[in-house]
Order: C-alpha cells, then sequence, then structure tokens
C-alpha cells in the first residue's frame, strides 16, 4: 500500500488526511482535519491487502461500530466508521503523547510505583470494556499511550477481534506475541481473563525491564507461554514489592482460573497494595499430585539443587547440577608439612583476633556495639493540615494520595502509615492521604432532545465539569432540522469529570427522491392514488373553470417524469365542468323609467367588494432550485424581509415549499451560498 496516497485527499467530504502518524500490520494511520467541526483527529485506514475480503471489511465496520458505544478518560474515543469505495477507516481521538513501548524503551524499569499508575489505569479501561461484553484480545505496551499528564489512554478496542480471523503466528504478530495468553497460542476461547494475562505480562516487562518469554521466533514465544515457567520479576529487579509481584504472578496464571476472575477484582488487590505497599496477599497452598504431610520430627534434609530451569532461574543458579562428590581420605602429610600449616593457621588466628579487639573498642566508644539503630514514633498526623505540616524528628511524610471526604475539611491529612504510636527506624517514610474535601453533589444529564444544539453545549458547559462533548448529524423525520434528537449518556445518567458526551443533531428528515407521474387526464381520486402510491402525500387540489369533465385533473404544478423530493407540495389543477362565461349584456331599458336611466346593482352592504392589493393571502408556494451534486445553502428574501435565511439544500433536490403571505404582486430573491441566483415574481390572488 502506498502508505502516501491518501495526503491531501478528502474522505466523506470532511476528513482532510494530513500526514502519517503510525503504521500497523493491517492499517495506517494518519493525522486528519475534521472540517465539519474543525478539530484534529486520527484516521486509521484499512491497507489494500484487505479490501478484497468483504467479511473481513465487514467484521472492521461491526467492531468499530460497537467500540464506539465505549466512554471511558482511559480509552481512546472513536467518533466515527466509515465504509465506502475510496476507502474503510475510523475516526479516532488524536493523542498528544507516545506510546507506554516508547516511554518505557526511554526510561528503562520503572519503579513500582510508576508501574502501578500505569497499570491501574489501563485495569480501569479494561473494567469499562469488560462490562460492555467487548474483551481487547491485544493488550501491550504499543496500544497503550501514555500523555503528557502521566494518565493513559487504551487504543484498538476491538480491533484485535477482527484480526482475529486468521490465527497464524506470522513475523508480523512477533509485536504482539510476547503479550499474548496461552488459551490465545492455542487457538482457543478467549475471554476478559485473557487480557488480565497480558496485562500482567506487561507489568512484568515494567518493573523487570523485559518480557518474561522471549524466542527467535513467534512460534518459540508462544510455546513459552503455553508452558509457563517464567522467572518471578525479582530475579531481574530485587526491589519489587511483594505484594506487586503476588499480583504480577496472580495475572500471569497459566490457567484463567487461576487469575484474577474480573478487572474490578484486579483493581481491588492494586488498590490494597497501594494504600499499603508493605502487604502481602494470603497465597494458596500449592502442592503436587499426592498430598503430603511431613513429621515435624524429621531432620531438616539438604537443599537440593532445583530441577527445572526456570526453578535454578529463581533460585539464582544456572547451569546443569553437579553430581555430588564423595569424600576420599586425605594422603597422610610428613610432620614438617603439618607443623608449617599450623603455624600458619596460628598466626593468623592472631591477626584476626587483634583485629576483632580493634573493632570491639571502636563500637564500644562510639556507644553502638550490641544497640540498635535510632527508633522514633510515629506522631499521629490524622486531621492535621498537610500544607502546613511541621516537620518530625526521625520521621519524613510523603503524600500517597488525595481522595473526597466529609469528615476531613480539604487539606486535611484523613489516613497514614504506618499507623500513630508505632515504633520505627529513624529516617521512615510515612505515607498520609489527604483529604479533598466533601464531593460534589452528582450531576445528572438533562433533557436536551428538541434543544437547538448550540443551546444544549452552552448547557453541558456551565455544568463546571471537564467534558469532552462530541457531536454527530442524523436525519430525523420530526425533529428540526440543528435540533438534539438523542444524547449518550441519556437523560437522568450521572455526568462525572472528563466523560465524553455525545449529541446527536437532527438534518431535518431524510430526503427520498422519487420520479413525478403524469396524472393529467386522469379523476382526481385517481390522480391522488397514483401519487402516493409513488410516495407524494404532500397534494393539493386547485379548482378552475374548464370545459373538461367535473373532477378531471387538467393540470399538475410539477414537471412530469423527473425526480423530487418525496415532500415537496404538488398542486393538481382541477376542473369544475363549467366553461368561463361570457361577458354579462346590457340591462334592457325600462320603460318606466322616465329618465331611461340605467340602473346598477349595488352589492349588498354586509359584502363589499374588496380593493385589490388589500387583501392578504396565505399561499403555499412552491419554488424551482438548481439539483446539484453537492449540498448548498440557500436564503430567499422580499424587499427587507427574508423568509428562508441559511438552510442547506440537500443533493439532488429541485423544490423548496414555502408559506408566503402577502397580497397584489410580490418579487422574491433567491440566494445561493450568498450569491443572487434568480428573481421570482409571486400573484397573490385573493381568490386562490
Amino acid at each position: 500500500m502506498d502508505k502516501d496516497k491518501y495526503i491531501g485527499r478528502l474522505l466523506d467530504g470532511r476528513y482532510e488526511i494530513l500526514e502519517v502518524i503510525g503504521t500497523g500490520g493491517m492499517a495506517v494511520v494518519y493525522k486528519a482535519r475534521c472540517h465539519r467541526l474543525n478539530r484534529l483527529v486520527a484516521i486509521k485506514i484499512l491497507k489494500d491487502d484487505y479490501l478484497q475480503d468483504e467479511e473481513f471489511r465487514q467484521r472492521f465496520h461491526d467492531e468499530g461500530q460497537a467500540v464506539a458505544m465505549l466512554s471511558h478518560p482511559n480509552i481512546v474515543s472513536v467518533y466515527d466508521v466509515s465504509s465506502s469505495s475510496e476507502a474503510d477507516f475510523i475516526v479516532m481521538e488524536l493523542i498528544d503523547g507516545i506510546t507506554l513501548k516508547q516511554y518505557m524503551e526511554k526510561k528503562g524499569v520503572l519503579n513500582w510505583k510508576e508501574t502501578l499508575h500505569f497499570a491501574m489505569q489501563i485495569a480501569k479501561a479494561l473494567e469499562h470494556a469488560h462490562g460492555r461484553g467487548i474483551v481487547h484480545r491485544d493488550i501491550k505496551p504499543h496500544n497503550v499511550m501514555v500523555l503528557k499528564n502521566g494518565s493513559v489512554k487504551v487504543a484498538d478496542f476491538g480491533i484485535a477481534r477482527v484480526m482475529s480471523k486468521s490465527n497464524t503466528l506470522t513475523k508480523e504478530a512477533l509485536g504482539s506475541v510476547h503479550y499474548i495468553s496461552p488459551e490465545q497460542a492455542k487457538g482457543g476461547r478467549v475471554d476478559n481473563r485473557s487480557d488480565i494475562y497480558s496485562l500482567g505480562i506487561v507489568m512484568y516487562e515494567m518493573i523487570a525491564g523485559r518480557v518474561p518469554y522471549d524466542g527467535e521466533s513467534p512460534v518459540s514465544v508462544a510455546i513459552q507461554h503455553i508452558n509457563g515457567g517464567a522467572a518471578k520479576p525479582s530475579v531481574f529487579n530485587p526491589n519489587i514489592p511483594t505484594g506487586l509481584e503476588q499480583i504480577i504472578l496472580k495475572s500471569m496464571a497459566l490457567a484463567p482460573a487461576e487469575r484474577y476472575a474480573t478487572a474490578t477484582a484486579m483493581l481491588y488487590e492494586m488498590d490494597e497494595f497501594r494504600k499499603d505497599p508493605m502487604v502481602v496477599f494470603p497465597e494458596k497452598p500449592q502442592v503436587d499430585d499426592a498430598t503430603r504431610v511431613l513429621p515435624a520430627d524429621l531432620p531438616e534434609e539438604t537443599p537440593q539443587p532445583p530441577k527445572t530451569i526456570a526453578e535454578r532461574t529463581a533460585a539464582g543458579k544456572t547451569g546443569t547440577p553437579k553430581p555430588r562428590q564423595s569424600q576420599k581420605p586425605k594422603p597422610r602429610e610428613d610432620e614438617e608439612g603439618r607443623n608449617r600449616i599450623a603455624t600458619i593457621a596460628i598466626a593468623s588466628c592472631v591477626v584476626v583476633a587483634i583485629v576483632a579487639i580493634i573493632i570491639f573498642f571502636v563500637l564500644l566508644g562510639q556507644g553502638e556495639l550490641f544497640g540498635k539503630p535510632p527508633m522514633v514514633t510515629v506522631p499521629d498526623l490524622i486531621g492535621e493540615d498537610f500544607n502546613t505540616l511541621r516537620d518530625y524528628e526521625g520521621i519524613i511524610v510523603e503524600r500517597q494520595d488525595s481522595k473526597n471526604s466529609d469528615e476531613f475539611e480539604k487539606g486535611q491529612i484523613m489516613d497514614q502509615y504506618p499507623l500513630p504510636g508505632k515504633d520505627v527506624v529513624s529516617g521512615t517514610k510515612v505515607f498520609v492521604i489527604v483529604s479533598l474535601g466533601a464531593e460534589a453533589p452528582e450531576k445528572t444529564m438533562e433533557e436536551l432532545v428538541t434543544v437547538k444544539a448550540d443551546e444544549a453545549e452552552r448547557f453541558l458547559l456551565g455544568l463546571d465539569m471537564k467534558l469532552n462533548i462530541i457531536k454527530y448529524e442524523e436525519n430525523h423525520p420530526t425533529i428540526p432540522e440543528g435540533s438534539v434528537t438523542r444524547t449518550q449518556p441519556a437523560k437522568g445518567e450521572v455526568l462525572t469529570e472528563g466523560q465524553t458526551v455525545r449529541i446527536w443533531v437532527s438534518k431535518g428528515p431524510e430526503v427520498i427522491m422519487a420520479e413525478v407521474p403524469n396524472v393529467v387526464g386522469k379523476s382526481v381520486e385517481d390522480a391522488i392514488d397514483i401519487l402516493k402510491a409513488n410516495g407524494f402525500e404532500n397534494v393539493r387540489q386547485n379548482p378552475v373553470d374548464s370545459d373538461k369533465p367535473k373532477n378531471q385533473v387538467v393540470g399538475q404544478s410539477q414537471e412530469r417524469y423527473i425526480k423530487i423530493d418525496v415532500t415537496t407540495l404538488i398542486i393538481l389543477d382541477v376542473s369544475t365542468g363549467v366553461s368561463q362565461l361570457p361577458t354579462q349584456p346590457s340591462e334592457p331599458e325600462d320603460p318606466e323609467d322616465p329618465d331611461n336611466t340605467p340602473t346598477t346593482t349595488q352589492p349588498p352592504e354586509d359584502d363589499p367588494e374588496p380593493t385589490p392589493g388589500d387583501v392578504q393571502v396565505q399561499l403555499e408556494y412552491v419554488f424551482l432550485v438548481p439539483s446539484r451534486t453537492e449540498s448548498y445553502v440557500l436564503s430567499i428574501k422580499a424587499g427587507e424581509e427574508w423568509y428562508i435565511e441559511n438552510m442547506t439544500i440537500q443533493p439532488g433536490a429541485t423544490t423548496v415549499p414555502v408559506s408566503l403571505t402577502g397580497s397584489g404582486t410580490v418579487v422574491y430573491e433567491l440566494y445561493i451560498d450568498g450569491e443572487l441566483y434568480t428573481t421570482e415574481t409571486v400573484e397573490f390572488d385573493p381568490d386562490e
């Protein structure tokens, strides 16, 4: 695939491709600008190799749609999914950061605090996705983005499911095979616990500085995952706290049943460790096939060398264990040799004794011989203001976390470890949790359906919360264009800080085009039935005098055999069956009128003849507009009054029905995209 062939192109009429920012096994990721919302986005375009596989393309589209419903601060948001003749692509949130893999390559081995910090955020993302039935299947540092503020976002949810159509471990799979679960390596059933295994591998790599299994080929690495036996991460980094190592090893258990059942359960133990880094979790007893109880009075056996490579590695030994050598008696030495050895031994003992005496008196003089290191008692810090905390001799106070509290004011210490009154070695750190004050009342989503989109956005911005607002467009049969049709979350759901709020905005009814049939010469009943059968429901009758049979259609307002919007008004001229009457002859002279003055019939006083131009007439009028392949903006005005402002005309539309009110003759000006297109004269007939 030529990775530059999309640069400069406009996809879906809105996404301008700017540059390549990454390349993967099945897609290329581009930086792009969305012209509709005027923002930068990331677009993942499927490679040409997959475009011929219709099943693959459909799965790519379906998975993207499913993941677009995820909304979590630790998951990269998916805005749009498109499948067309020009490209198959997913539009995502553009992240300003680097991958966790790049971060690890830059920093090397991470300390346990950083490892826990990143792992808990990844686990929260998994918890959210698993709760909605979505398994990632490809958790690895390459799919985790690290932002400048230290938070992380997991990318490519659901995409690995599409890739799982092929289970072949090729060279392209090498980047993922280091993190796949044993069941994935065997082509077995995958569930939430497979993601937990992969997260355990990522944690292992962060804190040990290397992956637990490596090899020259993907197949050899996969076999190691299946067989297990990795060395504990503490073999490579002795500074790993026991509790954290237990969490990593439990996540990496070969059998899914021995791992954490859910990401929530894993998060619980992570949080317990975060609260108390000295915690040691209870372990299940390890037994062999024949469970045995050893007598208490048996003599201690001589330690035997580990039998497996993994056991030898964990014990810090390498190579093949050598068999014990039997002790053979030494040959008898002559007397001179024994005397020489005895002399050397005595001299050595004297030197050692002198050095020991010197050290003894030095330490005795310093008062430290047989003594313990200086101890201090942990003070009670609970309730103290962290920002104005005084110095305590022998104690280093370090802020570990902040939480909301109804009991403690903002800035006050609400918990500490070690606890007050405990004797500890001077220089010990005391970790404290500082109150953020009372948690703000919950804010819920209001009913925004039918509200103008800009008003809805102003409402959300006025909630004094950091919300990520995303707008989509969709057709709606009844909600006016520019108004909200639905929201996610919906009315009544709780809003949280940093949450993504999606708003769908109406584009008006979907434009359906149909060909106008010829109904002239038909009875009005038949004409209406024919029009309705073709989708035209907006029909009005206009009685006209004609010598044609009564109720016969003698004219129609829309040109025949052209395609127009089915909502367009069609006016049928229907014959009354009466011809135009001739002009009335003059009244004969009245012989009894001496002046022979012709009489004039006066209209009734209660029904005076209206003066033309004085009566305001309401008229349903149809303006003809040009049919174009792209949408454009139409405005219509008469004099200084605008009847339509900035109406979007969809591609293919040829008419615009408008309700007009006026009298006499009015000239209307039609503007397209701000420029005068044409003028149209409308006669307002009071008898209409």
